[in-house]
């Protein structure tokens, strides 16, 4: 074997050097072309949800990366178990296609020498290589091809857990795109909506707690926005650069929450193919969202409890313990005390979650967030869908503001947007969004309207409450996204002067 360790060293090199696999397989395939006659590389990986090989990386002359064709059942179970053996593999193309079907790619003709390859006891996948010549390969090359086995497995398993960082970093990158989107916001450092007003009891709790990293507690109901709160809290904490995954408690399956929350091993059971990180690896450094936590069955609450206690748990079918450096913020829109007292929630586990609970209020007690709300989320439908944007007239704030609301921030999202599309891009069709029979109270105005019997409004009466109305919807602001000036679609400094002009103040329409 000492006669062919420099080789084998620049082989590892190469493994371990290019994170890509493709890449990785094209530098190794000209460093074996020095001693070994092949002319063809084609490392295959065994697709454990559909038990057959793919291929992940072809190197060398006239390698098409087309995939194996699955065999019938027998022939499967064959081909796996042969995978898994990490046996030799050596002869004609058409002799190995014979014994085992589903192991080279379509069209592959003169030589084969073929090895499993597995890591830890677990099947990866297979290499395979090609020489013209049916008799190329000689039992001589098998010792090399058996040294090959593993940085050939290693460069296919760094390659998949690259493949799968990428994915997870995707789907983050999406998560947080589809956030922003729904708040209507650039970026997660901007001021969010109803800081300062609706929602300023709740920001002072989440700047008293961010840092302190107890678990949180979230109450409030559907659509008001917990997850918005949460990801708040991770941003203000001291581990901001580390994961924030969010798991919906009422969207797992009860014989899978286990699983889900802390993983399973190999074999554990019935379709477990493989070794899997649960909810609570994956947001190690980081925080954990677990919403509508009082969906849990009392099971996954003991196991929660225990890893809320001192940090440690065990994969299902696992007998390692293993900890987590975890960062818990549960919500519900569930009574949890009424639960408690009805034995359907642990008395324990509330006591550990409800450290530091936060309410948030529903949208109807925060009336105030409407008109900045609805004209974010007018110009986000506006950008999304193509069209010009326009803000909610005074009318559509009253009608706005008068309504209850039941799907709180949400609901008004969905309004909105729908009032966007309906409105084609030359205005809001807020009332038929909200839906026929909406009852609005009129608005009330420093300025009376003239009767029919007292004669025509004078026009100055007519600006003068048109203006205060905006000013009304507006809560006296003038510029900006949310400001009078873009309801009535004029310039700030034109405003200004026409109620300097009609003696309008706008801090009567300042909430104090």
């Amino acid at each position: 074997m000492e006669h062919f360790q420099p080789i084998l060293l620049e082989v590892w090199r190469r493994a371990c050097r290019q994170p890509h696999l493709a890449e990785a397989v094209s530098g190794i395939t000209e460093i074996l072309q020095r001693r070994l006659p092949l002319d063809r590389l084609v490392v295959l990986v065994l697709d454990q949800g559909h038990a057959r090989l793919r291929t992940a990386a072809a190197a060398g002359e006239g390698v098409a990366h087309a995939d194996p064709e699955p065999p019938s059942n027998p022939a499967q179970e064959r081909l796996l178990r042969w995978c898994a053996e990490e046996s030799l593999l050596r002869g004609p193309a058409d002799e190995i296609a014979r014994r085992l079907p589903g192991l080279l790619p379509p069209g592959w003709t003169g030589g084969i020498l073929a090895s499993g390859l597995r890591l830890a006891d677990e099947p990866l996948g297979v290499l395979v290589l090609g020489a013209t010549g049916v008799d190329a390969f000689q039992a001589r090359h098998e010792p090399l091809m058996a040294a090959l086995r593993e940085p050939i497995a290693v460069a296919l398993r760094n390659d998949h857990q690259l493949r799968e960082l990428t994915s997870l970093r995707e789907a983050a990158e999406a998560d947080r795109r589809s956030l922003l989107s729904r708040l209507g916001r650039q970026d997660i450092t901007d001021t969010l909506i109803g800081a300062g007003t609706g929602l300023k009891d709740v920001m002072r709790g989440v700047q008293q707690v961010a840092r302190s990293g107890a678990p949180v507690l979230i109450l409030g109901e559907t659509g008001s926005g917990k997850e918005v709160i949460a990801r708040a809290i991770h941003t203000g904490s001291a581990r901001p650069a580390g994961p924030f995954l969010r798991v919906n408690c009422g969207a797992i399956p009860p014989d899978l929450a286990d699983s889900e929350l802390f993983g399973h091993e190999r074999g554990s059971f019935t379709g477990a193919a493989g070794r899997r990180k649960g909810w609570f690896e994956r947001a190690d450094g980081g925080t954990l969202f677990l919403d509508e936590i009082g969906e849990l069955t009392p099971a996954v609450q003991v196991r929660l409890l225990r890893i809320l206690q001192d940090g440690t748990f065990e994969r299902v079918g696992g007998q390692q313990q293993l900890r987590v450096d975890v960062r818990l913020v549960a919500a519900t829109h569930r009574d949890l005390q009424a639960m408690v007292r009805d034995g359907r929630f642990r008395e324990d586990l509330w006591y550990r979650i409800n450290v530091f609970p936060l309410r948030l209020p529903a949208l109807r007690e925060r009336r105030e967030d409407i008109p900045a709300m609805a004209s974010h989320f007018a110009l986000r439908a506006a950008e999304r869908l193509g069209l010009t944007p326009r803000l909610p007239t005074p009318a559509d704030m009253t009608r706005l503001l008068a309504y209850p609301w039941p799907g709180n921030v949400r609901e008004l999202s969905a309004v909105i947007e729908r009032a966007a599309i309906l409105g084609e891009g030359h205005k809001l069709e807020i009332e038929r969004a909200l839906g026929t029979g909406t009852s609005v109270a009129p608005v009330q105005t420093s300025a009376p309207v003239a009767s029919a019997q007292s004669g025509i409004e004078s026009l100055d009466s007519a600006t003068r409450r048109h203006i205060e109305q905006a000013l009304a919807s507006t809560f006296g602001r003038i510029q900006g996204p949310f400001g009078a000036a873009r309801l009535l679609q004029v310039h700030p400094d034109t405003l200004r002067a026409r109620m300097r002009k009609l003696g309008i103040d706008r801090g009567q329409f300042i909430p104090r």
